[in-house]
């Protein structure tokens, strides 16, 4: 397994712009494809963005295409998620997570990070 370590939230205005990185260690990170999820309070979590193995497949959730960006330099072994536009709706705590290539679930973790948009 990989262990993970997410950085970059915060607090920012409504309109604004962060972006988070999740750093890995452990085994081969090119082996792994990653997601950003997240969870608000008194809600379930969702899947915000996912990217395969090699950065050439992107999934975005509805609720955050055309606004946020995932991307990955596995030199670096670290996967980013640029936040443009933020919206109060997108205040949450989110978490980095990997899954081997060609599984379905996510295995590993992070601690997560919270972001908190404010209006």
């Amino acid at each position: 397994q990989v262990q993970l370590v997410e950085s970059g939230g915060g607090l920012v205005q409504a309109g604004g712009s962060l972006r988070l990185s999740c750093a890995a260690s452990g085994r081969a990170f090119s082996l792994y494809d990653m997601g950003w999820f997240r969870q608000a309070p008194g809600k379930e979590r969702e899947s915000v963005a996912t990217i395969n193995w090699s950065g050439g497949n992107t999934y975005y959730a509805d609720s955050v295409k055309g606004r946020f960006t995932i991307s990955r330099e596995n030199v670096k072994k670290t996967v980013y998620l640029q936040m443009n536009s933020l919206k109060p709706e997108d205040t949450a705590v989110y978490y980095c997570a990997a899954r081997l290539a060609g599984t379905l679930d996510f295995g590993s973790w992070g601690q997560g990070t919270q972001v908190t948009v404010s209006s």
